[in-house]
């Protein structure tokens, strides 16, 4: 059985460790192949090699950064149906949602294509007598990405592409689970003629983090995943003097309000919450119902979800595969238990789903809780997978207090034909990304994807503008040429006149 080990200094290394962990084909239950996990001297390795070409690379200009942008965007384009077929045989989504997975990514490697641009600094004549200012935005280093199980493309892409182009070198851990697409970019990176070290892959587990995390040469750390990770990370990074963002949790909610058009409401429900079977961080699991459409609503959901298709992603019928992990399966299955305790009515009970010909799977189907309270485990903490609870109101101002009282603040959607209740609710919703009759509101590569609250951990979303600001650091600088050399010595603050 195939072993995979790391990508270091432009090649792939097998590792060394006797430490492995098994890559599982969630839609059969086999183990199909062993990652090896790093070992404290192949991260030392692998920092030092991206250290010493970190040099080069930043004083390469960034046109020439940017080529290499173009020739990698080639190549993308050419194998993103392998890349998509890796990501359903190890995650087990289907194969049109893998695909979609990868063209998010590509949009992030399209927008730094543009860095000569997009890094450009400005400058400012005469701010004083004989005085210019000018800032320019510097690459940091070594910069690192610890990215999750459910976007094994396309979280990573969120990362890397703005850090290299910035003029940074970058080591990737990716999740154990699903190893493989973050090795395919690393051999298409240095295709499209990356200097060697300047991208890296380092499999592991925790101890692979914590010494990322502690080594004196890494400047920044990027992460997604869940919000206790999210927070251990930020802490991790922050005691050893490094730049961090973490990106955590949440629980997305979509207000329904009563004049909302049901269909572009249920369709839309559907896909955000049962699509990629729940294991999105932008994965709608709470429609907080206004008034007279909740009846309506959870009924039109019912009816959708018994018939939505739970098959191998594989399955050109399928529109939705099987969670990634059998543990995963059980964490969510015990929410399911939960959820009846607390006594939210089960509407549509997606266990069982599975049949004879892929009963080693770990499938689930559509989940859909009614009459779900504020004070239910179900509603407060993040479940990770197809379950969606409704909560019903009579108020539009109890639904945005509800968002807003909630511990996660990454994504919010209300559902509308009311352009005043939109303004309203985009202008006082408290999160980070916002949908008007948008279920799942990821902003495009050149914005940024970023939550508030306990769904973000330090200063700076993700790719786009703040991407940039993020793997860059401001040098502003003031010159003069003096030309009177009788001027004497000041003791004033200066002043420009």
């Amino acid at each position: 059985m195939t072993t995979l080990g790391h990508h270091i200094g432009g090649a792939r290394v097998p590792g060394t460790s006797d430490h492995h962990g098994p890559v599982y084909n969630p839609a059969t239950g086999e183990i199909t192949k062993h990652v090896c996990f790093g070992t404290r001297n192949e991260v030392d390795r692998a920092v030092a090699v991206a250290k010493e070409a970190s040099v080069d690379w930043a004083r390469t200009t960034p046109i020439r950064r940017a080529r290499v942008m173009f020739r990698f965007l080639e190549l993308l384009e050419k194998h993103k149906g392998d890349l998509a077929a890796v990501i359903t045989e190890e995650h087990g989504k289907v194969l049109s949602d893998a695909n979609g997975e990868v063209m998010r990514g590509i949009e992030v490697v399209e927008y730094a294509t543009g860095i000569p641009h997009v890094m450009a600094g400005h400058f400012t004549e005469n701010v004083g007598t004989g005085v210019d200012s000018w800032a320019v935005r510097q690459p940091l280093g070594v910069c690192v990405g610890i990215t999750p199980f459910n976007f094994p493309a396309m979280v990573p892409m969120w990362m890397f592409p703005v850090a290299i182009a910035c003029g940074n070198s970058f080591i990737l851990k990716p999740s154990e689970k699903v190893p493989s697409a973050s090795l395919m970019l690393a051999d298409l990176l240095y295709e499209a003629g990356l200097p060697e070290g300047v991208f890296n892959v380092i499999n592991g587990d925790r101890p692979t983090v914590e010494r990322l995390l502690e080594h004196p040469d890494v400047q920044a750390v990027s992460f997604v995943g869940s919000t206790p990770v999210a927070k251990a990370i930020q802490l991790g990074a922050i005691t050893h003097n490094k730049r961090v963002q973490a990106l955590g949790g949440a629980k997305n909610h979509a207000v329904i309000m009563p004049d909302a058009d049901l269909n572009t409401a249920v369709n839309g429900l559907m896909g955000a919450a049962y699509g990629s079977a729940g294991e999105r961080c932008m994965a709608v699991s709470v429609a907080v119902a206004v008034g007279e459409i909740a009846g309506p609503l959870v009924e039109r959901i019912a009816e959708d979800a018994r018939r939505l298709k739970v098959r191998p992603g594989t399955d050109p019928e399928a529109e939705m595969g099987p969670l990634v992990t059998a543990e995963h399966y059980q964490k969510v299955t015990s929410y399911i238990e939960t959820g009846l305790s607390e006594g939210a009515e089960l509407v549509v009970d997606g266990r069982g789903v599975q049949d004879e010909s892929y009963k080693g799977g770990y499938f689930l189907g559509p989940c859909l809780f009614d009459n779900v309270t504020p004070d239910m485990r179900i509603y407060k903490e993040e479940i990770f997978g197809p379950v969606l609870s409704v909560v019903r109101t009579d108020s539009p101002e109890y639904a945005l207090e509800l968002v807003n009282d909630h511990e996660f603040g990454n994504g919010a959607a209300i559902f509308t034909r009311d352009g005043e209740a939109g303004r309203q609710f985009v202008s006082h919703v408290q999160a980070g990304m916002v949908g008007v009759n948008v279920p799942i509101p990821v902003p495009v590569a050149y914005h940024s994807f970023g939550g508030w609250k306990a769904s973000l951990f330090g200063d700076h979303h993700m790719h786009g503008p703040e991407g940039v600001r993020f793997y860059t650091r401001l040098k502003t600088v003031t010159s003069r040429w003096p030309h009177d050399e009788s001027q004497s010595a000041s003791y004033a603050m200066p002043v420009q006149s």
